[in-house]
């Protein structure tokens, strides 16, 4: 007799470390580890130097943060918008410019894509994103975010670039658990090429 297969938080704040690994070391041409340990914590928070949190919904709820340093907010920005072609004059030199909260912004959208469009295809079911916000913080200011969670559990995970520079994923999210109740196959996913590739003569 087969195991029944059953997929929990843990294993869906998994996925999303690595889709969080995956995106920003793709995207920034550098390697983006994290630690094997998951902090258990009690509530999340956004914390300086910079900090971006999405919401989702659907079959489950629950809430990203990623907090910056501000070296490890800098080398992303930079590492970024190097590969995407802007010269190094032209990058900004600070962390409180709109162009490094706008691309760490956009960095964050992509991951949660990322962890949304895998969720979706493991799991058979559906869940949405908010638009990413993002606050440039002071020094020692903590904003806690509430959201109402069905039993939330709050847990952190430190991350580390290629530099050694550490910033930190925090997730609440429903305390939840799927589990099969037949078997059940992975969603493939299908470029747009392979589609147009079905008509062409």
């Amino acid at each position: 007799m087969e195991e029944t297969k059953i997929f929990t938080s843990d294993d869906i704040i998994l996925s999303l470390c690595d889709s969080v690994s995956s995106v920003l070391s793709s995207a920034c041409s550098n390697t983006v580890n994290f630690t094997p340990m998951i902090q258990k914590i009690t509530k999340t928070s956004l914390r300086p130097d910079i900090g971006t949190f999405v919401l989702f919904t659907g079959s489950f709820s629950g809430m990203v943060v990623l907090n910056f340093p501000k070296e490890a907010a800098m080398e992303l920005y930079s590492s970024y918008m190097l590969t995407m072609g802007l010269g190094e004059n032209d990058l900004a030199k600070n962390h409180t410019s709109d162009e490094v909260s706008d691309t760490l912004g956009e960095l964050m959208n992509q991951i949660v894509g990322n962890f949304t469009n895998k969720i979706s295809s493991t799991l058979h079911t559906v869940i949405t994103q908010s638009q990413p916000k993002m606050l440039a913080l002071p020094h020692q200011v903590q904003i806690d975010i509430g959201m109402t969670l069905d039993n939330p559990k709050y847990r952190r995970v430190t991350f580390k670039t290629s530099k050694n520079n550490v910033f930190y994923v925090e997730m609440a999210i429903d305390d939840t658990e799927f589990t099969a109740g037949r078997e059940i196959e992975e969603h493939s996913q299908v470029s747009p090429d392979d589609i147009l590739a079905q008509f062409q003569i």
